[in-house]
């Protein structure tokens, strides 16, 4: 391996809905949102992540974003293998005289049809990926959060993303229930962009959504520390005029109830399916949260408060994924329950 080795790169992705993660030597080489933008005459690649990000919903007729997976799985297969290709290049910025062949370890959720999966993989080979390695979501967020997933004992994870909210059990290196809800963070901003339809009478895109999420995003309707209002800027429904509304986090968090109770739902469903042992190991050890979702305000305390057994929080729950994506690099030859 030694002389050749530099011929060959080794990375991991973490494909998300909403964000993108490549792994290589152990950092975090590229972060960037899943966007591309394409000329829509040819196709061509505009710009992808960020870039693409600052065109989307300011864009003309001749260019187009397009976010090329949804709720987890591959939407647009042109503009995934793009997405992919382009993001790997930005690893290789030196670029050589070749390409160097890729081993890769992709994360995909733990609901994933064949179907589904065969896309995520060939979109992997198409950029370029001659070793091609799958890991389910939980299981990497699991690893990127440090569990001993080989261990006789149940943990159990739930990563709440922007397509999926994955919830597994896992134990001697395997997933013992999971269920994949499509509720997650893409989901909370839909709520938040028809809440302000409809009760402030004001049209906001996605992206201000989204920034309305961060800013006074909360799961409880009372938070210790409350954040202040976030003021909205747009034109009025009815009229086109600019107003402005504060927003404030009691009222978000009354607007998410509904999808907060069903990614609650889904907990207890899969609960109510582990196993007596597990189910012991689980109430001492405590549940984890990771994925963007798991930063909303308040949910480790309401879901504590709800299912009686403590949630933990992550550290970094954006990058646990991808960390143990990466981890599951390292050691593919050693665990047993990454696909080929």
């Amino acid at each position: 391996m030694g002389l050749f080795s530099f011929l060959s790169q080794e990375i991991a992705i973490d494909l998300g809905t909403a964000n993108t993660i490549i792994i290589h030597n152990d950092k975090v080489v590229v972060d960037e949102p899943s966007i591309v933008a394409l000329d829509r005459r040819t196709d061509k690649l505009m710009a992808i992540g960020e870039r693409a990000r600052q065109m989307h919903g300011k864009t003309h007729d001749n260019i187009y974003t397009i976010r090329p997976l949804r709720d987890g799985v591959i939407a647009d297969f042109n503009a995934a293998e793009q997405m992919i290709r382009g993001m790997i290049k930005m690893i290789n910025t030196k670029q050589r005289w070749f390409t160097p062949s890729l081993t890769m370890v992709i994360c995909i959720p733990s609901g994933s049809t064949e179907v589904e999966i065969r896309a995520v993989r060939d979109s992997a080979e198409h950029a370029g990926g001659r070793e091609v390695y799958m890991i389910y979501e939980p299981m990497a967020a699991a690893l990127g959060i440090g569990l001993d997933v080989e261990a006789p004992q149940g943990s159990m994870v739930v990563d709440i993303g922007g397509g999926t909210t994955e919830i597994a059990v896992i134990s001697l290196g395997g997933i013992v229930t999971n269920k994949s809800i499509r509720i997650a963070g893409d989901d909370l901003t839909a709520d938040i962009v028809e809440y302000m339809r409809r009760q402030h009478n004001i049209k906001v895109g996605e992206r201000t959504a989204e920034q309305i999420k961060i800013h006074v995003g909360s799961a409880l309707p009372e938070l210790e520390n409350p954040p202040t209002d976030y003021i909205v800027q747009g034109p009025n429904q009815m009229t086109a005029l600019p107003i402005e509304v504060p927003v404030s986090y009691q009222e978000i968090s009354h607007c998410l109830e509904k999808s907060i109770s069903k990614i609650e739902t889904a907990i207890l469903s899969a609960l109510e399916q582990t196993p007596p042992e597990l189910y012991a190991d689980i109430v001492n050890g405590g549940i984890y949260l990771a994925g963007g979702g798991a930063l909303l305000r308040g949910l480790d305390k309401r879901l504590t408060d709800k299912i009686n057994i403590p949630f933990h929080i992550a550290e970094a729950p954006l990058h646990a994924v991808a960390r143990g994506t990466g981890i599951a690099l390292k050691n593919r030859h050693k665990f047993s329950f990454l696909k080929r």
